[in-house]
Formats: C-alpha cells, sequence, structure tokens
C-alpha cells in the first residue's frame, strides 16, 4: 500500500499550527506571487470607456457639454441667418452659396472639429467588431454631414461660404438629451416615470420638426419670397396646426417638395410619440404614478395594501378614517397589485376624494412599489386580508409576507394588521394592532348566545356616529335607537377633565355612578399611568388617581363639550324635550350640535320628600315598604358587595347541597390544558374533571360508554346551543370559551353541539326543538361567487329554511356583506320591513355610515356582518385602546381585575327601582356592576302583514250557509303564500263559489265524491305554517324521536327589539329589559391573608353571589 504521508508535501510554516501560535520568523523568505485584477481596465481604452460610458457621472458631463456643444450650432445658424442680408435675383447659387463672416465661420469650425472628434472617439470606444454598423448609425451621419465640410473649408478656403444644413444639429441635441436623461436617471440612483421620458421626448420631437420645417424653408425661399424667420415660423405653425391660412405660402419648387417631406414625417413620427404617450398614460392611470418625496415630507399620509380593493371596502375605510377631525388633512395612499376597479375609479374621481386618495398598482412585496408609496415616511401602514378567498389560509400568507416586507422596508412605520385565522396570528406579533377575523366572530356569535345583540353594541360602539340616525322618524323607538347609537368609547386623563377630576382618591363605581349622574357619560374603565392594561370596572377597591386614564361611554368627548348650569337652562330644557312618554333621551343633560356637545350640570341635590321615592308601591298599605337604595360609598366596604345579592335585598341561593356537592364533581376550574393555536389567549373556565372519550364525542352515534344517538336521550337540563359550520376550525375556541368562563355559574351553562352539516334529519336528531340558540356561520365554501354579493348567499337561504322550519328558534346569523342582512328572515310583504327598507335608503343619502342599522334582524342582534369590524382597525389609528377594551368585553383577553361582560332581566319584582339611574345605584352601591345599556323588547303595533293575516272558515261561510252542520267552524290558519291572503273578501268570495259549484254536482255522486271533496277542503284550508308543521312532525316520528318538544312555533314578527347604549338617568324601566353590566372580576375579591382558601371562596362568590342576577 503505497505511504499516503510520503506523498503529501508538508505544509508551508505559516499554515502550522505551532506557527500560528508562537509565530512565523521565515514568512518573508515565502517566495509569495501577488495578484493584481482587473487589469484590462489598466489599459488606456478601458480607461477612456471607463470615463466616457460606463462612469454614470463622467458620462454625464461628457452627454451634457455634447448637448450644449449642439445647441451652440443652432444658435451660431440662427445668427448667420439673421446677420445676412437679403440676397438679390432668384439664382439657384443663393440655395449653395452663403455670406458667412470669418468669425462666425471660426466659431462654427472650432464647434465642428470638437464635435467630429467626439464623435469618432465616442464609435471607437463603443467598436464591437462590426464597423457598418458604427458607421450607418443616423447620428454618425448628421455628424460627418455638418462637420465635414467645414474641416475641409480650412484646408480650401473658396468652400467657407459653402451651405452646410447646420440646422439638423437639433436632432442630435435631442439624441444626446436622450442620453443625457438616461445617465441622469443612473447617477442619481433613482428612476423617472416613464411618462417624463416620453412627454419629453414628444416635446423635443416636436421642436425639432418645427426648428428643421423652419431652417428649411427659410434657406429655400431666398430665391423665391426670400421669407425671414418669423414668417417661416408663422407659416409652420398654421401649417402644422392644420388651419392653413394660404396668406404666406412656398413659391419655389424645391420648397414646396420640402413641406410635402417634412408633412410627411409628420404623420409618420407623431402618431408613433403620441400613441406611446397615450399608452403610457393609460398604464399610468393604472398604476396610480408616484406619491412625490416632497409631499411625503411636508404632509402626512398613510398607506392601505390591500389584495383586492372593493367598493365597499373602499367606503368603509375612508368614512371612518376622515371621520375624526384631526384626520382631514391627512393622505391615502391604496397600494394594490390589481386593476382599479370601475366604480371604485367613479369614486376616487369626486372631488372630495380624489384631492386626498392616490391608488397606486403596485405589490407590498417589492421595495420599488413601498418606494413609490413612500412608506418609510407614512404615519401608518394599513394591510388587509382579503375574506372573500375560498382558502382564508392562503389569503393570511399573504397578508403575513405583506406585513414581513413592509416591516423590512421601513421598520418605523406603524402597522394595522388583520388577518383571518387565529392560528395564524403569531407571525406578526410584531405589529402594533392585530385584528384576527375568527377570533372576534367567534366570540361575538358566543356572547350574543349570554348577553343578547352583543354583536350589534360592539358593532354600535366601534362606529362613528353623531347619533343623527333615525331622528327624521315618526317612530319612537328609532329616535331612541338612532340617538344612543352616537355613543362611542372616548379617553381622558383623570386630572385634565371635568367629568371626573372631582373623583380623585374615591372608589372606581363612585365615580362611574355620579359621573353618569351629573354629566350623563359613563365611565367603564382605567388604566394606571405605570401600567400599560386597561381595567374594565375593576369595582369598588380600586381608588382613583389624578394621573389615571379614564375610558367612558359618551356621545362626544369631553373636549369637544361645553358644560352650563342646569339652573339656567332649566326652563329652556323643559320646553325643548324632544322626547315625550316614559323613556326619555338625555336632553335635559345632552344637547347635540355640530361638532359641540352641550352638557348641562345636572342638580345634585337631594329631591322633595313628595317626589318618588324609592319604595314599592304598597296595595292597600296591606305590604311593607321595601328599604330605599343604598348610596354609593367614596370607598366601599367589599365585605358587604361580596356576599350581597344583586339587586335584592335576601340572597337568593337555589342550590341545594346535594347538586352543589354532584356538580362540583362533575366540573372542576382551570386553564385549557391544550391550547389550539399559538397565541390564544388563556381563559380561566369550567372544565370537565376527566377527559371525554373522542368515540363520546359524536352525539348521533353509540358508542360502548352510551347508547344515546339524539341530543332528547342526554337529558339536558339546560338547552341546547347549536353551531352550524361547515367545518370545525380553530377558531371554534373562542367561541366555546366565553360560555364556559370561570365567572359564569354552572347550572347556567349550555351543551353546545357542533354540527358541520345541516340536513333536516340531523337538525332534529341534535335537539333543534329544544335550543335556546342556533349559530350558523358564514360558508366558506360560498367565497368563490362570481358575483361578490352572492358569497352570502348559501347561508342566508339556510337560515330561511331554518327560520320558516322553526320560526321560534332563535338563530343568530354571521354574514360577509352587510347590505346582505336586510334578507334575514325575509317577508315578501310585509309593510313594514318595506318601510324599515325605505328608512334605509333615506339615512344612507344623508351619509350615514350606520343605515343598515334599523333592520330588525341587526337591531335585535340576529345578524351581524365581521366586515363592521374593518373600523375597529380604522378606529385604533386613533384610538389606540379599542381593540383592547373590544377583546375584553368579549373575553378574548383576560387580566386581573379586570371585569366582564354579562348580562340581567328586569323582571315584575324589579320594577319598583323604575329608572336607570336609580338601577346604576342600586348596582354601584350592592355589587360594584357597572351598566353600559339596555336591549329592550317592543311589542310590533304594526299593520297586517301576509304571515299574520289570520282567516276563519267561519269568514268563508255566507249567511245562508251558517245554519247547516258538518262543517268545521273553528279550524283557523295562517295564509303565507297564497296571493288571496291579502283580500279576505276575494278570498271568501271564492270559497263561496268553490261551495255552491260542488252543490250543483250529480246527486248520484254518492259518499265517495263527498269524502274525496271533504279531503280537498281540508287540505285547501292547511295554513303553509301547519304543512311545515305537520312535515317536522312526520320526519320526527319516521326517526323515532318524541314530538312532545315540538310546537307550532309562534315567529318573532309580533315584536321588535333594540339597544340603548347609555341611556339617559331618568330612563324608565321596561319589563323584560335586559341590561348589559360590566360586572368586577370576582377573584379581585378574595382577601390576601388567606391564599389557601383561594380556589373555595372562589367557587363560593362565583356560585352563591354571581349565579343568578335578580333585582
Amino acid at each position: 500500500m503505497v505511504d499516503l504521508e510520503s506523498e503529501v508535501p508538508p505544509l508551508p510554516p505559516r499554515y502550522r499550527f505551532r506557527d500560528l501560535l508562537l509565530g512565523d520568523q521565515g514568512w518573508q523568505n515565502d517566495d509569495r506571487v501577488q495578484v493584481e485584477f482587473y487589469m484590462n481596465e489598466n489599459t488606456f481604452k478601458e480607461r477612456l470607456k471607463l470615463f466616457f460610458i460606463k462612469n454614470q457621472r463622467s458620462s454625464l458631463r461628457i452627454r451634457l457639454f455634447n448637448f450644449s456643444l449642439k445647441l451652440l450650432s443652432c444658435l451660431l445658424y440662427i445668427i448667420r441667418v439673421l446677420l445676412e442680408k437679403p440676397s438679390q435675383g432668384n439664382e439657384w447659387s443663393h440655395i449653395f452659396w452663403v455670406n458667412r463672416s470669418l468669425p462666425l465661420w471660426g466659431l462654427q469650425v472650432s464647434v465642428a472639429l470638437i464635435s467630429l472628434f467626439e464623435t469618432i472617439l465616442l464609435g471607437y470606444l463603443s467598436y464591437k467588431g462590426n464597423i457598418w454598423e458604427q458607421i450607418l448609425r443616423i447620428p454618425f451621419i448628421l455628424e460627418i454631414i455638418n462637420a465635414v465640410p467645414f474641416i475641409i473649408s480650412i484646408f480650401w478656403p473658396t468652400l467657407r461660404n459653402l451651405f452646410v444644413p447646420v440646422f439638423l444639429n437639433c436632432w442630435l441635441a435631442k439624441h444626446a438629451l436622450e442620453n443625457m436623461i438616461n445617465d441622469l436617471h443612473r447617477a442619481i440612483q433613482r428612476t423617472q416615470s416613464a411618462m417624463f421620458n416620453q412627454v419629453l421626448i414628444l416635446i423635443s420631437t416636436l421642436l425639432c420638426l418645427i426648428f428643421t420645417c423652419i431652417c428649411g424653408i427659410q434657406h429655400l425661399e431666398r430665391i423665391g419670397k426670400k421669407l425671414n424667420l418669423f414668417d417661416s415660423l408663422y407659416f409652420c405653425i398654421v401649417t402644422f396646426s392644420t388651419v392653413g391660412f394660404g396668406d404666406v405660402t412656398p413659391e419655389t419648387w424645391s420648397s414646396k417638395l420640402f413641406v410635402v417631406a417634412m408633412i410627411c414625417v409628420a404623420l409618420v413620427v407623431l402618431p408613433i410619440q403620441f400613441e406611446q404617450l397615450a399608452y403610457l398614460w393609460m398604464e399610468r392611470q393604472k398604476s396610480g404614478g408616484n406619491y412625490s418625496r416632497h409631499r411625503a415630507q411636508t404632509e402626512k399620509h398613510v398607506v392601505l395594501c390591500v389584495s383586492s380593493l372593493k367598493i365597499d371596502l373602499l367606503m368603509d375605510f375612508l368614512n371612518e378614517f376622515y371621520a375624526h377631525p384631526r384626520l382631514q388633512d391627512y393622505y391615502v395612499v391604496i397600494l394594490c397589485p390589481t386593476e382599479m376597479d370601475v366604480q371604485v375609479r367613479r369614486v376616487l374621481q369626486i372631488p372630495m376624494w380624489s384631492q386626498r386618495v392616490i391608488y397606486l398598482q403596485g405589490s407590498a412585496l417589492k421595495d420599488q412599489d413601498l418606494l413609490r408609496a413612500k412608506m418609510d415616511n407614512a404615519e401608518a401602514c394599513f394591510i388587509l386580508s382579503s375574506r372573500c378567498e375560498v382558502d382564508r389560509t392562503s389569503s393570511d400568507h399573504q397578508t403575513i409576507l405583506r406585513a414581513w416586507a413592509v416591516k423590512d422596508f421601513a421598520p418605523n412605520c406603524p402597522l394595522y394588521v388583520q388577518i383571518l385565522k387565529p392560528e395564524n396570528k403569531f407571525h406578526i406579533k410584531f405589529a402594533d394592532h392585530v385584528v384576527c377575523e375568527e377570533e372576534f366572530k367567534y366570540a361575538m356569535l358566543a356572547l350574543n348566545c349570554i348577553c343578547p345583540a352583543t354583536s350589534t353594541l360592539i358593532t354600535l360602539l366601534v362606529h362613528t356616529s353623531r347619533g343623527q340616525e333615525g331622528q327624521q322618524s315618526p317612530e319612537q323607538w328609532q329616535k331612541m335607537y338612532g340617538r344612543c347609537s352616537g355613543n362611542e368609547v372616548y379617553h381622558i386623563i383623570l386630572e385634565e377633565s371635568t367629568f371626573f377630576a372631582e373623583y380623585e382618591g374615591k372608589s372606581f363605581t363612585y365615580a362611574s355612578f355620579h359621573a353618569h349622574k351629573k354629566f350623563g357619560v359613563c365611565l367603564i374603565g382605567v388604566r394606571r399611568e405605570d401600567n400599560k392594561n386597561i381595567l374594565l370596572n375593576p369595582g369598588p377597591r380600586y381608588i382613583m388617581n389624578a394621573s389615571d386614564i379614564c375610558f367612558y361611554i359618551n356621545i362626544t368627548k369631553e373636549e369637544n363639550s361645553a358644560f352650563k348650569n342646569q339652573d339656567q337652562q332649566r326652563k329652556s330644557n323643559l320646553s325643548r324635550s324632544f322626547y315625550h312618554g316614559p323613556s326619555r333621551l338625555p336632553v335635559h343633560s345632552i344637547i347635540a350640535s355640530m361638532g359641540t356637545v352641550a352638557i348641562d350640570l345636572q342638580d345634585t341635590s337631594c329631591r322633595a320628600s313628595s317626589g318618588p321615592t324609592l319604595a314599592l308601591p304598597s296595595e292597600g298599605g296591606k305590604e311593607l315598604r321595601r328599604p330605599s337604595i343604598a348610596p354609593v360609598l367614596e370607598v366601599a366596604d367589599t365585605s358587604s358587595i361580596q356576599t350581597c345579592d344583586l339587586l335584592s335585598d335576601q340572597s337568593e341561593d337555589e342550590t341545594t347541597p346535594d347538586e352543589e356537592t354532584s356538580s362540583n364533581l362533575d366540573y372542576a376550574k382551570g386553564y385549557p390544558p391544550y391550547s389550539p393555536y399559538i397565541g390564544s389567549s388563556p381563559t380561566f373556565c369550567h372544565l370537565l374533571q376527566e377527559k371525554v372519550p373522542f368515540c363520546c364525542l359524536r352525539l348521533d352515534k353509540s358508542c360502548q360508554h352510551n347508547y344515546y344517538e339524539d341530543a332528547k336521550a342526554y337529558g339536558f337540563k339546560n338547552k341546547l346551543i347549536i353551531v352550524a359550520a361547515e367545518t370545525a376550525g380553530n377558531g371554534l375556541y373562542n367561541f366555546i370559551v366565553p360560555l364556559r368562563a370561570y365567572y359564569r355559574p354552572k347550572k347556567e351553562l349550555n351543551p353546545i353541539v357542533l354540527l358541520l352539516d345541516n340536513p333536516l334529519d340531523d337538525l332534529l336528531r341534535c335537539g333543534v326543538t329544544f335550543a335556546a340558540n342556533m349559530v350558523v356561520v358564514d360558508k366558506e365554501s360560498t367565497m368563490s361567487a362570481e358575483e361578490d354579493y352572492m358569497a352570502d348567499a348559501k347561508t342566508i337561504v339556510n337560515v330561511q329554511t331554518l327560520f320558516r322550519l322553526f320560526s321560534s328558534l332563535s338563530i343568530i346569523t354571521e354574514l360577509t356583506h352587510p347590505a346582505n342582512m336586510r334578507f334575514m328572515q325575509f317577508r315578501a310583504k310585509d309593510c313594514y320591513s318595506l318601510a324599515l327598507s325605505k328608512l334605509e335608503k333615506k339615512e344612507r343619502e344623508r351619509g350615514s355610515n350606520l343605515a343598515f342599522m334599523f333592520r330588525l334582524p341587526f337591531a335585535a342582534g340576529r345578524v351581524f356582518s365581521i366586515s363592521m369590524l374593518d373600523t375597529l382597525l380604522y378606529q385604533s389609528f386613533v384610538k389606540d385602546y379599542m381593540i383592547s377594551i373590544t377583546r375584553l368585553l368579549l373575553g378574548l383577553d383576560t387580566i386581573p381585575g379586570s371585569g366582564f361582560l354579562c348580562s340581567m332581566k328586569i323582571t315584575e319584582d324589579d320594577l319598583w327601582i323604575r329608572t336607570y339611574a336609580r338601577l346604576y345605584q342600586k348596582l354601584c352601591s350592592s355589587t360594584g356592576d357597572v351598566p353600559i345599556g339596555i336591549y329592550r323588547t317592543e311589542s310590533q303595533k304594526l299593520t297586517t302583514s301576509e304571515s299574520q293575516i289570520s282567516i276563519s272558515v267561519e269568514e268563508w261561510e255566507d249567511t245562508k250557509d251558517a245554519k247547516e252542520p258538518g262543517h268545521h267552524r273553528s279550524i283557523h290558519r295562517n295564509s303565507t303564500s297564497s296571493d288571496q291572503s291579502d283580500h279576505p273578501l276575494l278570498r271568501r268570495k271564492s270559497m263561496q263559489w268553490a261551495r255552491r259549484l260542488s252543490r250543483k254536482g250529480p246527486k248520484h255522486s254518492g259518499k265517495t265524491a263527498e269524502k274525496i271533496t271533504q279531503q280537498r277542503l281540508n287540505l285547501y284550508r292547511r295554513s303553509e305554517r301547519q304543512e311545515l308543521a305537520e312535515l317536522v312532525k312526520n320526519r320526527m316520528k319516521h326517526l323515532g324521536l318524541s314530538t312532545v318538544g315540538y310546537d307550532e312555533m309562534n315567529d318573532h314578527q309580533s315584536t321588535l327589539s333594540y339597544i340603548l347604549i347609555n341611556p339617559s338617568p331618568d330612563t324608565r324601566l321596561e319589563l323584560n329589559d335586559v341590561v348589559y353590566l360590566i360586572r368586577p372580576d370576582p377573584l379581585s375579591y378574595l382577601p390576601n391573608s388567606e391564599p389557601s382558601r383561594k380556589n373555595s371562596i372562589c367557587n363560593a362568590a362565583v356560585q352563591d353571589s354571581r349565579e343568578e342576577t335578580q333585582l
């Protein structure tokens, strides 16, 4: 075997490890060779090429010098023409010979020598092996024509007066200008728009054509009319403009031929130039051009990055963004990769938007397009996802890449990002504000099942409105609802506030109650100066500091308010009261004007003894008077608040010890052991003590652990909540957690059924007949509809089918487009729905951003669109706390010491409180709860619609048949399908005609004919409601299900529901009102001295004092 070590030479000393450590003393004797690179550029030719061509700055100087020489030669030609005396006679020699002075000849010869030398040198440097390519170039030929005759005249003096067409140097000047512009762009490392280059080329071409025509005609007319330069200019302008007055015309055939040639050249060259210019103009209109650096440095702008821009998205953004007064001077730069839509183009041509909105077609992943939008100078960047795509995960991936690209290009630019899937949220955690659509969607759907119309409450709070909607309506509820919808969340530092400054050192509940009583504002949360966390209703233990930031709900912020004394305005307020009756809006305390709200300081003195009292009205003096409401203490005693039931004087706990023990065995409180996605907020909630096997999760199939195959067999104590979704995504985690939160009483936990497909059989098996709510999530498979607004078609039709089959079922739906909410619970001939449609159109014409708010399904919280929450992201630019407050209200985030949203219902026993102000006092003094609004349901006193008409058989009978036996007189029916239901008289006449016609039949038909006739009449007399009920019952019998729980449901059409956000203190409470509360965190009442009893006290506080809210 060959010895490899003997063949490998030893390393030089400098590469030995020992020498590297100890130092190499013999490296000087090493025979190393120094290598120099780029030696070819050290040659004389390469150095010249580097100076004249490759180097941008030196090349720019050379081309600028060349351009100046060409302009100088044209100027010398004009001087020669002006100094030359008109020639006598019409000889052809005047065409070939001119009078040129010696100094002028010397200047022209010098310019010619320099130009020719430069041209030959550049040709030599750019030579690539083909000499004819250099010689046959038009600039080289023109240079030879203009320079060589002058050089020859140096050696042949008789040729000094030879005519040389020096004016053709204008075309060489045009060529030099184009090269100079290109070098300029390379030298300053900045790309100018192609539109600028093309306009420059077009203008220079026109000037060269006109200058060539002027000089050519003037020279050829030396043997004719002897025109001067001004006459030639006049002739050229008149000719090229196609006017042709005819007062100046060429006489010689040579000049006429020259004019013809120039017109032909113009007809060929100019259309090409105009075509390129028009093409670039159209492309620029599509791409949007650039946002200038000067404007970016002197004016403020934000950038909106979207995948595809639709008109609804654009108008929602613009209306919400420019609703704030301090944003009126901002510019909006839209960066979108697709071409501008026709509707968007039409809107952006409106003067109100054309001056403030700039559309750029480009990609956020290209630094060049981000530079066009001046992203590094932008005040903020909004990145929105495309929710209309089928693959929502792919849409999120595009949003993530856009966010990364913007953060890489402009690290200091604030990012406002909208994401669709919660599992993708952690990729953009670096963004300043993030709104995850599925998180908010499922949380609002869940809270709608606990607190009715939570989605409507949140939507109204995050929309900017002045509360002017519905004020022209004749109906009282629309005025109240529209007025209260103007309430929003604002913030102010306590020591700078007129509302809250006097409550420094007092408890939070004391400040909240007295601020509402005095000013009509609702204090809902605070934030310490040294803490970033917002606390919603921290409870009576929280003491207000001067540096606290207060968050409150009001019609407008305090800075836009003026304060007046109550005593000075008492009489005028009574005379100018807008609303009458038991429920009035805060006209006495809030007077709205354009941009300013005047708030009257109410009289806080004690009421007279003859005024209304807090006691229950007694009947004949038999009942005892209930104690009056306790005052709200400045520093509350929280020990009494822990054990005090909400509004009753005695604690009511219906849970027996046995039930409590059994329930504790089933449930435990803690954090979910598994997180469905990275970034989910941990929430303390009710958990099962043992994990349920996977086979037991199928409700419609039995397994070895249980034999139940339908929801009825399980024997649930509480009504079901059914979720109809297309897939079981990670977003459902945010639906389940609010329904299982630790502060919810165990006896109120509703079973949750996930229905991935909803045919009638599956609906019946999962217990739809005794469900409390059914939540229908928008189907992702319909997102790819050819028409955008058809994305909700499948959901709407499915919900309409459920509404017709189970009309008393509470259905909560989420749609993609807000405009499609009008199709929910659709009734084609309902007069009241038509009236609401007209009201919506009027509000939209008045410029309202909430025109859809008066639709009954939205007002009642039965439907909402997640696109409405886009305004939450837009508002966070001005109110950076809105996303945090909304997440706390929806239960997406839990902060120790922060309260939660819940609700309570007003019963007959609670009407003794009478007004909203007294309710506010009772809640603050007893449990520390802060009310923020009322959900009110009223009977709908409407004109009869198609589904309300009830026609009895007795009305069909005529007077002659009134005494005939055998007819069923007690059958009633509801008609929803026949057009005759709107005309009972026609219906009655048609029935009489059919009956009389049957009597005239042959008498020998017998009992068979009478039986068939009776069956037909019975089928005809059945209403659509009865047919649907019979269909459902027959299907339930076929599936082996009991029909006991199914009744012929009365729909919700006879009632209407709406929300009053922060109503006036003197608003009268009504029966079945649902009051929205922000309840303090139960864990915040735990004494610090007993940490070992934390779990038991928590369970007692939550279960005993929070189980059931009663007045």
